[in-house]
């Protein structure tokens, strides 16, 4: 069993290998990267794909062309010679016709031709993404969801509706929050530190007893340790977790999961190797100590969040932000467009954000500040006009559970107005805090109604999913470059599964009798060299999603929280609002490694959930019977059905699942709905 399931699974890999294409624009089920597809230009690709017509990979790296709207689109840029990525001595010359190549190849195959065609269909063919501008215009789909259906639009506004440009907006707060550390007493030394924007990636936990910094798996797995700028080895991690693993543990990890905490992550970075390293400084386990005193690093990590909170809250950087608006925050004039749009498809959209009134209205005016609206022919609007209902000082995930007393804002002056509100909510005026409870009850929305937009997996994904049943998108700005590495550096991937295929073949004609240890210490290293290759390309602390073949923590939330998730919110543009984004399957290791051709007699007693006419089902096991028992055996359960209402279930015959529709199929459709009216 160990050896045909290791011959099939090498079998595939090789034909994946093969076929190049896939590896580079697919994405695997364990990264959860779905997608749906609509352009020529990549089905065009896929028509190659399908017509065994392989484009030589490293030339096949998308060329990128900026028109006057910044768009950017794909070429497949083909080599007269090459349709295979792999060089035989009867390969057609160069400047050979593709007809004649054909020709040629089809009446004298080469050796490795051969050896391809025998290999079988690979088990599942991940569907390629296709898009009419390029991949970074995608959304991608965890779990499906119809645009039809919903009729509420939610916008979170920080690296939401407004990205700040990275990593000046890191740089600055980076520099805020030393100065307010220095201001409570720490070594003005810290002041050299500069923000290094390689360094940091989001989802990683601090570990407040021994001070490190950890990327680990969904499972808490750890795959990345760091003291200070000290990247741990395999052994020193082992020294303090044991089992290279660590539970989450709310009273000692702290999960920097926003992009908000990217200054704080490499801060933390910078004071622990600050103390561990300084000659005024003892190390301790979990701690150091110099002049008499003990510092902890837990006490470190309770300082550095303080003085977070009290630059986000008190401090300069709002105040930095709006004065220098242009420096700090994108503007692109799709934002009034989508808006827009989703108002003219019969939606409505709100605005919930954990910012003040008067800081909201400075970027937000900004935001909007064009000389035209919605489109080039119409007049210039209020941001506010945009939104159907706006709540600022949400408070957000707190929001989700008590909230806090719903007021209003007098947009005069920032004001809020005494007493709570009650009645509707009007459009254009600006409400502050509140609870989920009382606002979707006055906007008279259900929970699958409302698609909340957010970049804060904690804050705005997770409760809002987990709580309150809303459908989410997640805002990924990593994504631009976590695609751009997964395109670009295609070929470590491909060596990765080269490094597997051959694993699997050193133990291919092995089993539990073989005496032999196999010697892959060679492999091992190699995946490790690939493995260091593939992080490196994305950061010093690897892919925000992966390390290795890993899944990281974060991703691990992205795919259980987010429905959808895209690097901007504007990708809506590209899509009509009746559009159904459908999820892929998600295949488990036994059913994307043995092939549906392949075919086994199962052996007697089976473990089987099937039932068979002619058979009685008991508890303990299945026999045979005559037809003589048969009828025997129904006239007895028709006197037991005289005592059981039931005697066992009916099988199904209709659908019994609509994990792909928002609405009770017994119900009206929202198309039917739609020509009822």
């Amino acid at each position: 069993m160990g050896r045909s399931s290791g011959i099939s699974l090498r079998n595939i890999m090789e034909k994946k290998r093969h076929h190049e294409m896939v590896s580079v624009f697919s994405v695997s089920v364990s990264m959860a990267l779905h997608y749906s597809s609509t352009s020529w230009s990549m089905k065009k690709k896929m028509e190659c794909f399908e017509n065994e017509e392989l484009v030589d990979m490293n030339k096949l790296n998308s060329k990128r062309r900026h028109d006057s709207d910044d768009d950017e689109t794909f070429e497949i840029r083909k080599k007269p010679r090459l349709y295979n990525t792999v060089v035989d001595s009867n390969e057609p010359a160069p400047g050979c016709s593709k007809d004649k190549a054909d020709a040629l190849r089809k009446e004298n195959p080469s050796p490795t031709q051969q050896k391809l065609e025998a290999i079988p269909e690979p088990v599942f063919k991940v569907p390629v993404l296709s898009f009419s501008t390029s991949f970074i215009s995608a959304i991608f789909v965890n779990r499906s969801l119809h645009l039809e259906n919903i009729k509420f639009y939610g916008f979170d506004m920080d690296y939401t509706l407004a990205e700040y440009k990275s990593p000046q907006y890191e740089q600055l707060g980076f520099d805020l929050i030393k100065k307010r550390l220095v201001d409570l007493g720490y070594p003005s030394e810290i002041m050299h530190f500069e923000y290094d924007a390689s360094f940091p990636v989001r989802g990683l936990w601090f570990d407040t007893q021994y001070g490190n910094l950890l990327k680990v798996d969904a499972y808490g797995n750890i795959l990345t340790c760091v003291h200070g700028f000290e990247f741990l080895k395999h052994s020193q991690i082992y020294e303090i977790y044991p089992s290279k693993f660590l539970p989450l543990d709310e009273s000692r990890v702290y999960v920097l999961n926003t992009l908000f905490n990217l200054p704080e992550t490499y801060l933390l970075a910078c004071m622990v190797d600050f103390f561990t390293n300084s000659p005024e400084y003892q190390t301790k386990e979990t701690g150091v100590e110099g002049g008499g005193l003990f510092m902890s690093y837990k006490s470190i990590f309770q300082d550095i969040r303080n003085a977070v909170d009290w630059v986000h809250i008190h401090g300069d950087l709002k105040r930095q932000t709006v004065e220098n608006l242009e420096k700090y925050v994108k503007k692109d004039n799709r934002l009034p467009m989508v808006l827009s749009r989703i108002k003219e498809s019969g939606g409505k959209a709100f605005l919930l954000t954990n910012s003040d009134y008067k800081f909201t209205d400075k970027i937000m005016t900004y935001l909007f500040d064009f000389p035209h609206g919605a489109k080039p022919e119409d007049p210039h609007r209020n941001w506010r006009s945009y939104f159907d209902f706006i709540v600022c000082d949400a408070r957000k995930p707190l929001f989700f559970s008590e909230g806090t007393i719903l007021r209003q804002v007098d947009t005069t002056t920032g004001a809020l107005r005494i007493g709570t509100h009650v009645g509707p909510m009007q459009q254009g005026q600006v409400y502050s805090g509140g609870s989920c409870d009382v606002f979707t009850s006055m906007i008279k929305a259900k929970g699958k109604d409302v698609l909340y937009v957010g970049d804060h997996i904690f804050g705005d994904i997770l409760k809002s999913k987990k709580i309150r049943g809303w459908r989410t998108f997640l805002i990924v700005p990593e994504l631009v470059q976590e695609l751009h590495v997964w395109t670009d550096k295609c070929q470590l991937f491909t060596e990765l599964q080269k490094f597997d295929c051959m694993l699997s073949d050193v133990y291919k004609n092995l089993d539990s009798s073989a005496k032999e240890k196999p010697d892959i210490t060679k492999i091992r290293s190699s995946i490790r060299d690939v493995t260091h290759k593939m992080d490196m390309a994305y950061g010093m602390m690897g892919s925000l999603f992966r390390s290795g073949s890993r899944q990281t923590f974060f991703s691990s939330q992205v795919v259980r929280y987010a429905d959808l998730y895209a690097a901007t919110f504007l990708n809506l543009i590209y899509y009509p609002f009746s559009y159904m984004f459908r999820a892929p399957a998600m295949l488990l290791p036994h059913e994307s490694t043995v092939a549906h051709e392949q075919r086994f007699k199962m052996e007697e007693p089976a473990i089987s959930r099937a039932r068979h006419s002619g058979r009685v089902l008991n508890t303990a096991q299945t026999i045979d019977v005559t037809d003589e028992e048969m009828n025997n055996l129904k006239m007895d359960r028709l006197s037991v059905r005289e005592q059981l209402p039931h005697m066992r279930p009916n099988t199904p015959t209709h659908i019994t699942h609509t994990h792909d529709e928002d609405y009770d199929p017994d119900e009206e459709s929202p198309d039917e709905t739609k020509q009822a009216q």
